[in-house]
């Protein structure tokens, strides 16, 4: 989820990419920009961390997406609890935070990261960057988001990448609000839907591989091939698809559907000033219409605070942070004992079926099917 969301810039004006507070997330996607990177307290872990010996607060330092929020009590919480400093790099989108993480394996950024998803998964787990780590609050998450390896990373937690589409729009224009991937291809929604690259954006990797879901592997470039003809429009990024083309209530462009999230709405809602009666946006939320994302923390190797890591982890499992997330990042909490605000429960959308592709196939044909995606829709 992450993602991963509307939340990177809302919480930016308001607080801020939430994906937030006080610390901001965008699925979203692709190479953020260069952020500074703090320079790592570096203190040796013994039976217990170094620094309650020495008095002075270390610094655990996260790499996350741009979408990562959470309130400062909460994180001031942990803080006061462990004596440290928590100290954040934003990395991007989802993709971009991992290969960033990748490319410094052999001095690592940082201690912990946090928003690798399911679409990147595998690549997380086979590029040795990774210390398993089993949390004993694994116990309060559903066995269905366990989808790491040996424990090398605990999922947090999950939402849905679906069509959002402006009610106004399509009840001004009298139309009929499509029913599947297929209906996008017809002419009555010729010009006005929005996606991001798969090659760019974590948002639309995870819309591509519903593309590959519904269509197969063997007709999916031709259902894309209808959508081009059908002139869709291809950004690289979630935050250029939904504020700059989306017509939608936080959006200044002409198309009135655009691939988000299905919490997108309750964004809306939340921010809202005046709040409005209702959302002003809606999701698609048929059979196989959306691609669920869960998003993953773990330890990174080489670090000097692994301690303090796994309590870090144990802690973003916890009721504490995990009633934090609806509100802050705009995804579900990964703990099945976390308590949803009303406003989640009322204004976000939750697919019946969401997409259904088997990790293990997304792992083993990801990057050619992106290449083959590339190769076929860009050209």
């Amino acid at each position: 989820m992450k993602t991963k969301s509307l939340i990177p810039i809302i919480l930016l004006s308001v607080l801020l990419v939430a994906c937030a507070p006080a610390l901001s997330s965008s699925p979203e996607e692709t190479a953020g920009p260069a952020v500074d990177e703090p320079q790592l307290m570096r203190t040796e872990i013994v039976s217990a961390p170094a620094e309650e010996s020495s008095g002075e607060p270390a610094t655990l330092t996260i790499l996350t997406h741009d979408s990562f929020s959470a309130s400062e009590g909460v994180i001031a919480a942990f803080e006061k609890a462990n004596n440290v400093r928590l100290s954040f790099i934003k990395g991007g989108d989802a993709g971009a935070t991992l290969n960033r993480a990748i490319l410094s394996k052999d001095s690592p950024l940082a201690d912990v990261i946090y928003g690798v998803d399911n679409t990147f998964l595998s690549r997380a787990e086979e590029s040795g960057i990774l210390i398993s780590y089993a949390s004993p609050m694994l116990k309060e998450i559903p066995d269905e988001l366990k989808l790491a390896k040996e424990n090398m990373l605990s999922p947090v937690d999950y939402g849905d990448v679906c069509i959002n589409f402006d009610k106004a729009y399509f009840s001004e224009n009298n139309l009929d609000i499509p029913g599947s991937l297929l209906d996008l291809t017809k002419s009555d929604y010729k010009g006005l839907l929005v996606v991001e690259s798969p090659a760019t954006s974590s948002t639309g990797l995870a819309f591509m591989l519903a593309t590959i879901n519904e269509f197969g592997v063997e007709t999916y470039l031709d259902y894309w091939k209808s959508l081009k003809t059908n002139d869709v429009l291809i950004v690289n990024d979630w935050e250029t698809a939904y504020y700059t083309h989306f017509s939608g209530s936080s959006g200044k462009g002409p198309r009135p559907m655009v691939v988000s999230y299905g919490s997108s709405p309750a964004v809306e809602v939340v921010y809202a000033d005046p709040k409005p009666d209702d959302a002003p946006t809606a999701s698609l939320v048929g059979d196989n219409m959306c691609f669920r994302q869960v998003e993953f923390v773990g330890i990174l190797k080489g670090t000097q605070h692994q301690a303090l890591a796994e309590e870090f982890i144990d802690f973003m499992l916890s009721a504490e942070f995990q009633n934090d997330i609806p509100l802050q990042m705009f995804v579900f909490p990964a703990n099945q004992n976390a308590v949803l605000p009303e406003e989640f429960i009322t204004y976000n959308q939750v697919p019946e079926k969401p997409a259904g592709l088997n990790m293990e196939d997304i792992a083993n044909n990801r990057e050619t099917w992106i290449s083959d995606w590339e190769e076929a829709v860009l050209k």
